[in-house]
């Protein structure tokens, strides 16, 4: 049989009376590092000592066994590190089969043992802080919150003074909302909050509701590799705990900055504004390039030629190396393909027949090849039915899994299908506060197109426009008589959040013949 080593012990003999020093062998021995006294010993002991530390040539004790006590009215036993002194002082009493909890209002929370079952009697309702009735209201500066009862009588065990802080545990991990109502004043009393509460979704959810409950007075011990305050105390960790406990921050929502280590954390560590050229000077002079961390709109009427603007762009990120997602609605997943095939042999090769017609074929295959072959362009398309949700989620994918700096769409107003128009413009405003959002919290670049209306706004929804950070505005006099002008398409910069700069942004020529966009001058 393998026997287990226990630290952080209460000792056996009163004469010592230390609450941690001791260390029992489940085999029926120990010693006190306090008073230096071994186990067993020919001395006075506690009256739990012999069935809390079973000595040689007795039965060993499960780990998770209940302490026995003579006493049908119950006793005040040692249990998991903590000591008889601590156990009376929280009026915790031990029974042959239960552990009970006696909160303010008398109400009283059943641990059954040894099976850790909890129930409840006396009118125990589950609106109150265990041990809250011990302490007056502000009586100290700080107060310890942990998330369990026993979790509370170890930091009171951990902490022995003279004079104890205030330590109360909550019901449960996810209490309700009368507790908070019930306790807030007395909470509110005192200047410093100290959460001792387990590194999870529901001590999670406490430590948030309650930073903001009392702005700037919850501190959070980091529980580290221990998952509780008793994890700290059974395995002799009292020096770490107490050292977590007064070294604890300032705690805040992941959401919120406020202070100064956050936010020298947040001047050292963000990147500066990252950006990749457009190739397009005129353009890049205004807003220096594409900016990660910002939603761009591209926006014009239809049939000015966004999409082979967007697709020069594109084209663009291959030729720099920067990987990117792409999904072009209006066109096949084949055409957007051979849209780069074009840019790269510098010839139409848009279609089936004039790839055949120019013989062009092993021409197009080798220029797949080199376009794809470092693996930086992600082509993607979403299914009938999907929409706004998936898009972000195919965002968060590329971004996070794929190592994506730009995610390029369009247009906009197709994501999204209502019954009606005010339908259609609410997912479409939805959708535009999600993108802005999504590309400042990924630091990933969205890039759009909008269609507009006679007004020059994005159709059917102008919070596509307010949402943006950038937006790129076309315009192409399609009936001109002159044939220059009509394959000439003028950008204006419209809105320039990260640079400022607005106004004309230079001109693009359409070479029909190649089927490529190029700036000229």
């Amino acid at each position: 049989m393998e026997y287990e080593e226990k630290r952080g012990l209460p000792c056996p003999y009163p004469e010592c009376g230390s609450s941690d020093a001791f260390s029992y062998n489940t085999g029926g021995f120990g010693r006190c590092h306090s008073c230096g006294t071994k186990y067993p010993a020919r001395k006075e002991m506690f009256d739990w000592a012999k069935s809390e530390y079973p000595p040689i040539g007795s039965t060993p004790t499960v780990e998770n066994s209940p302490p026995t006590t003579a006493k049908g009215s119950g006793d005040y036993v040692a249990m998991r590190g903590i000591s008889p002194r601590v156990m009376e002082q929280f009026n915790v009493k031990t029974y042959a089969d239960r552990q009970e909890y006696i909160y303010p209002s008398g109400g009283i929370k059943v641990r059954g043992l040894p099976d850790k079952s909890f129930y409840a009697k006396g009118g125990f309702k589950g609106d109150e802080l265990f041990g809250m009735n011990f302490f007056t209201a502000g009586c100290s500066k700080s107060v310890t919150v942990t998330e369990g009862e026993l979790d509370a009588l170890s930091v009171a065990q951990m902490m022995t003074s003279d004079y104890i802080n205030p330590i109360v545990s909550l019901p449960s991990a996810t209490p309700s909302s009368k507790l908070w109502e019930k306790c807030s004043d007395w909470l509110n009393s005192f200047s410093r909050i100290v959460l001792s509460v387990d590194n999870d979704d529901a001590g999670n959810a406490v430590a948030d509701r309650m930073s903001k409950m009392f702005p700037n007075k919850v501190y959070r011990v980091p529980h580290d590799k221990f998952k509780d305050a008793n994890d700290f105390l059974v395995n002799g960790a009292k020096e770490e705990f107490c050292s977590a406990w007064f070294n604890a921050k300032k705690y805040t929502p992941d959401n919120i900055l406020n202070s100064t280590e956050q936010f020298l954390d947040l001047y050292l560590n963000t990147p500066e504004h990252e950006y990749v050229p457009t190739g397009i000077q005129a353009l890049d002079d205004k807003i220096l390039g594409l900016m990660q961390g910002h939603f761009t709109v591209i926006k014009a009427p239809t049939g000015i030629g966004k999409t082979e603007v967007m697709r020069f762009l594109e084209y663009n990120m291959l030729q720099r190396g920067v990987p990117f997602a792409s999904w072009h609605l209006e066109e096949t997943k084949l055409r957007s393909l051979l849209g780069f095939v074009s840019y790269k042999v510098n010839d139409n090769l848009t279609r089936r027949d004039l790839i055949e017609e120019k013989g062009a074929e092993e021409q197009v295959k080798k220029a797949i090849g080199e376009l794809t072959k470092d693996e930086l362009f992600y082509q993607f398309y979403l299914s009938d039915g999907q929409g706004g949700d998936e898009l972000c989620e195919q965002i968060r994918y590329f971004s996070q899994a794929c190592g994506c700096k730009f995610v390029f769409f369009e247009p906009i107003q197709d994501v999204v299908s209502g019954q009606s128009e005010e339908t259609k413009e609410q997912l479409l405003a939805d959708l535009s506060v999600r993108l802005s959002k999504l590309s400042a919290e990924l630091n990933v670049g969205i890039v759009t197109i909008a269609h507009t209306n006679d007004n020059g706004d994005p159709k059917y929804c102008k919070m596509i426009g307010q949402r943006a950070s950038v937006i790129i505005d076309l315009h192409r006099d399609k009936e001109s008589q002159d044939f220059e002008e009509r394959n000439t398409t003028y950008l204006t910069v419209q809105k320039n959040r990260p640079c400022s700069e607005e106004g004309r942004a230079g001109k693009m020529k359409f070479d029909a013949d190649k089927f490529t966009l190029m700036e000229v001058y």
